[in-house]
């Protein structure tokens, strides 16, 4: 670590390589925190949790039981054990709660005033956080599995919502109303995500095996399909052409530099792709038991290198090698399936959520200095200026 310091204050290295390589060292020592405590408020598991990037300091989760909570991350006790709060809920006795299953909320993305929600009982919701009653309620025809908003858009406030109906649905926040929908897709699409390199470009999955990239802006169909056979029609029998898994397809996740696309399907088969040619990397994940439904949430770590896959499988979360496909670690202390997880980039941190009804806190390890450090922390007090010391 120190080694590092003084690499960087000598100028050897640049200020980013000593963040990336605490980072990666913090997420390679992540455990269980037993000293922390996520407020158990709902009823039934958990399907999806989020945490908003203006402060790093809130989080969404939604439930089974239709619930919503918002829960504070910070230590405001400054003790060693403490227990993230609930700061608010839309309980089972509000008017404005969902009839059933809470499948995605979402923070928008440029401030906490407002956050986004959609369910089983065919709406989506778009809440002021403030009063936690609905500025406005889109209507579907069927169950709506999915809802994503663009991370980075500055010139469409477009939410692209994935329901039991083929079609893609496109609604625009600020006229309230749905605008386009994007056909192509033979099957209920059960995941979609925005790139967060280019606000006009959308990855959807759906039951049909099928993912597709689409540019929003034209009205000519999508962009490309992804092959995992990367076009070799010889290892493709007729049903699997054009497939980008032998199952359903029920995850997707960007890299946070939108150059990589992450797929997820029930043939137990994680997938890479180039998101810029939809080219298959051809990274081998081995094994990766997804037996839901539904569609499940996963994440990628942020500012590490290199970076980190973590995956839900059964009741433990699976941390990948991004680009090595190697299995990492396995991360236990769930007593039921796990259904989603989110990385906090902040603190190098990671929350899971589960059918056991709890939010897990995986934190980094305390570290302990070595031989290496102290040898080095000689050799930066020869660096320090004595007069900057004596301020201290």
């Amino acid at each position: 670590m120190l080694s590092f310091l003084i690499a960087r204050q000598t100028g050897v290295d640049e200020p980013v390589r000593l963040r990336r390589a605490e980072s990666t060292r913090r997420v390679l020592s992540l455990e269980l925190n037993h000293d922390r405590d996520v407020e158990c408020i709902h009823g039934n598991g958990i399907n999806t949790i989020d945490i908003e990037v203006i402060e790093g300091r809130y989080m969404l989760s939604g439930g089974s039981d239709g619930v919503i909570v918002i829960y504070d991350l910070e230590n405001n006790s400054k003790k060693p054990h403490y227990t993230c709060k609930a700061v608010c809920t839309v309980g089972r006795s509000s008017r404005y709660v969902h009839k059933f299953s809470v499948e995605t909320v979402q923070w928008y993305p440029h401030d906490t005033g407002m956050f986004v929600s959609s369910s089983f009982d065919k709406t989506m919701k778009v809440w002021d956080t403030e009063t936690l009653k609905p500025a406005e309620v889109f209507q579907f025809e069927g169950n709506v599995y999915c809802h994503h908003m663009s991370p980075i858009a500055r010139k469409h406030g477009l939410i692209a919502v994935g329901t039991k109906d083929p079609k893609v649905q496109l609604c625009d926040l600020k006229s309230g109303s749905r605008i386009h929908i994007l056909q192509g897709h033979r099957g209920e699409v059960l995941s979609v995500k925005w790139s967060p390199r280019y606000e006009h470009i959308l990855a959807t999955a759906s039951t049909d095996s099928r993912v597709r990239v689409w540019d929003v802006r034209r009205a000519s169909g999508s962009l490309f399909t992804l092959d995992q056979h990367n076009g070799d029609k010889s290892k493709a029998s007729s049903e699997s052409v054009n497939t980008a898994h032998d199952g359903r397809v029920n995850g997707l996740c960007f890299t946070d530099d939108g150059l990589y696309l992450l797929t997820a399907g029930t043939d137990d088969r994680m997938r890479l792709w180039n998101s810029a040619t939809g080219e298959n990397t051809l990274v081998n994940y081995g094994k990766v038991v997804n037996e839901s439904r539904k569609g499940v949430k996963f994440t990628v770590s942020r500012g590490c290198s290199p970076e980190f896959v973590f995956v839900p499988c059964g009741s433990s979360v699976a941390m990948y090698g991004l680009h090595t496909g190697e299995l990492v670690t396995m991360l236990r202390g769930h007593y039921n399936n796990v259904d989603c997880c989110e990385f906090h980039p902040d603190y190098q941190e990671l929350y899971s959520g589960g059918k056991d009804c709890n939010i897990l806190a995986w934190v980094p390890v305390l570290r302990h200095p070595d031989t290496e450090d102290e040898g080095a922390a000689n050799i930066l007090l020869k660096h320090v200026n004595p007069a900057r010391c004596k301020k201290i």
